[in-house]
């Protein structure tokens, strides 16, 4: 779903939706504070996305935005192979015009973008990646995991960027229609009030589901898809911030 109103999408955008409900709220944040909205998704991306309903909650969680405070945890089916079992990418970014559309191309004139990524399970074709952004430029996980050679299953933007004569995608599912397997699975933020640790989390889609289970079932795994990816995502991802540690050790 887009995030915003825009061509071709005038009426039927998320905060669409959102102002229908807050419209007296967002109308006083104005379009100083975006009306509210503190950040935003791909239109293919499902997941979390925050918005504030009133100045003093904007300002803050805004500000928690620029510190880069904020935790953001995604999960991604990619195509291909990574190096290694997770590490960092602070490949920087420069976003160029590509048709109708901007895209992030890696450059080294370009601006400092850093993904964290963890594999949590494989098949020999595809593999399960949680990744954690300390920045939040355009497309920012998408063009780091092709540029690692492994493009999100389903997204035909950054695929063409892969180096020649390489293919992620099997031939045989080259002319199905694109669905970009990338999901905002959680974010992490200390309340605006008293600061207390806020973490929400957005229900993973049946299609991505259904991709952790075939991954998993080639390690012998049992169980329904949903109960593996969950159960293996719990184990990997939860507890102190599995990022830090490549954090620390990225250069």
């Amino acid at each position: 779903m887009v995030t915003q109103p825009g061509i071709g999408h005038l009426n039927d955008s998320l905060m669409n939706g959102i102002f229908a409900k807050e419209r007296i709220a967002l109308t006083r944040l104005g379009t100083e504070r975006d009306y509210g909205l503190l950040h935003r998704l791909d239109r293919e991306t499902s997941g979390v996305i925050l918005v504030a309903r009133t100045a003093d909650a904007y300002d803050n969680i805004r500000g928690q935005f620029e510190a880069r405070t904020i935790e953001k945890t995604y999960l991604a089916i990619v195509r291909g192979r990574l190096p290694g079992v997770e590490g960092c990418c602070r490949q920087s970014l420069s976003e160029v015009r590509r048709g109708d559309m901007k895209i992030s191309v890696p450059s080294p004139r370009g601006e400092s973008a850093v993904t964290h990524w963890r594999v949590l399970a494989s098949s020999k074709e595809m593999a399960v990646v949680a990744c954690a952004i300390e920045t939040g430029k355009l497309h920012q996980i998408r063009s780091h995991m092709a540029y690692l050679g492994a493009p999100i299953e389903g997204d035909r933007v950054y695929r063409s960027l892969l180096p020649p004569n390489t293919s992620a995608l099997p031939a045989n599912q080259r002319h199905l229609p694109p669905t970009l397997r990338l999901h905002a699975w959680r974010i992490a933020f200390a309340h605006p009030k008293n600061g207390k640790r806020i973490e929400i989390e957005a229900p993973i889609p049946l299609n991505i589901l259904e991709l952790i289970g075939q991954c998993l079932s080639t390690q012998g795994a049992k169980g329904s898809p949903s109960t593996q990816a969950m159960q293996r995502i719990t184990a990997q991802i939860e507890g102190a911030h599995w990022w830090t540690k490549t954090k620390v050790k990225a250069k």
